[in-house]
């Protein structure tokens, strides 16, 4: 048995640097051995920081290097589906942040040359790996809440993106909501069979938006191939905190999963009791992201497939086009759910 994966990251801004730092120094079955930027000097410098001995511009340094075996795309989206056939067809694995692609349409070539150099691939979708959702995960496999019945999902963020951002971004269904419905598909054990969604722009500052067909604040009604039903509301432009929160309704009970309170202490006054809130997706999730970067490594270190695959990527990706379009029509768009269904 392989006893160290040694990696390369593809993409220094703030996550990328993230996942450099635990794989340089976190996560045990790990080595570092390239980081990899096209911005002048910050692969250079990020290198030095983590002491990591090697550095590049191009991504192609990694990808023909026989000594590493995996890389972390951490790209902008539109360049995921050429930089995973790249390594996949260069023997790499592969970790990718969401999405796997920016076009539905690429995916299901992506997973063709996945599977034709069977290399593996895995997706960002980082709650998968938060303790909250995978205890809520847990105790709904063993049955504490009975059928599932109902899934309920706010993610809200007051940090609104630049103009530039939401230019690129695919829009607030594949940007921000794909990670409810991915995480609707993990806890329900369901694919998801049709979508209506809709939205709207609630802030004057953000009428930009609507040059992009995007919006500031998004709602998306579910339904699961196994009955079940669910909403999503999606929103960029809450003014108190970053607000992450799921539900699941069963026949026997509900699981809620989620806290807006960044520590456990409250304040009592005479004028009343407070307690602090979350500010944004560090403070909430950095944790998660490295737990899930550990189970990438340890999954190739067992020569077996990760818990959130290219397929469970694609349908996280189905779903987000599918709203996206509903949104545009204002109809009800049904799935396709076209490729296998991978182990939920």
């Amino acid at each position: 048995m392989q006893e160290v994966i040694r990696c390369a990251v593809l993409g220094l801004g703030r996550l990328g640097y993230w996942h450099a730092e635990n794989l340089a120094h976190k996560v045990k079955g790990a080595e570092l051995v390239t980081v990899i930027d096209p911005m002048e000097g910050r692969a250079e410098e990020v290198a030095k920081e983590l002491g990591v001995a090697n550095w590049s511009r191009d991504p192609d340094v990694a990808f023909h290097d026989d000594q590493i075996d995996a890389v972390v795309i951490v790209t902008p989206t539109a360049t995921h589906a050429e930089l995973i056939k790249r390594a996949a067809k260069n023997g790499k694995h592969i970790f990718v942040e969401k999405p796997l692609t920016q076009e539905l349409n690429d995916a299901d070539e992506v997973i063709a040359v996945l599977q034709q150099e069977n290399v593996f691939c895995q997706v960002g979708f980082m709650r998968r790996f938060d303790p909250a959702y995978a205890e809520a995960k847990r105790r709904i496999e063993a049955g504490d809440i009975g059928k599932p019945l109902y899934f309920k999902a706010a993610s809200r963020d007051g940090n609104v993106p630049h103009e530039e951002f939401i230019k690129y971004s695919g829009g607030i269904f594949l940007d921000v909501a794909i990670h409810d419905y991915d995480i609707a598909r993990f806890l329900m054990n369901q694919d998801v069979t049709s979508v209506q969604s809709g939205g709207n722009i609630l802030l004057e500052s953000n009428q930009f938006m609507k040059k992009y067909n995007d919006v500031d604040q998004g709602f998306t009604y579910l339904t699961f191939d196994g009955g079940a039903t669910g909403d999503v509301e999606t929103m960029r432009i809450a003014p108190y905190a970053y607000d992450i929160r799921g539900e699941v309704v069963g026949t026997e009970g509900a699981i809620q999963i989620g806290s807006m309170r960044s520590t456990d202490v409250k304040l009592l006054t005479p004028n009343g009791s407070t307690h602090d809130l979350i500010q944004d997706f560090p403070s909430r999730f950095k944790n998660a992201y490295l737990l899930e970067m550990i189970h990438f490594i340890d999954s190739l270190l067992q020569d077996q497939a990760p818990l959130c695959t290219a397929v469970d990527g694609k349908a996280a990706l189905e779903i987000a086009a599918a709203a996206t379009e509903s949104y545009l029509s204002g109809k009800e768009v049904e799935l396709k759910n076209s490729i296998e269904k991978s182990v939920i």
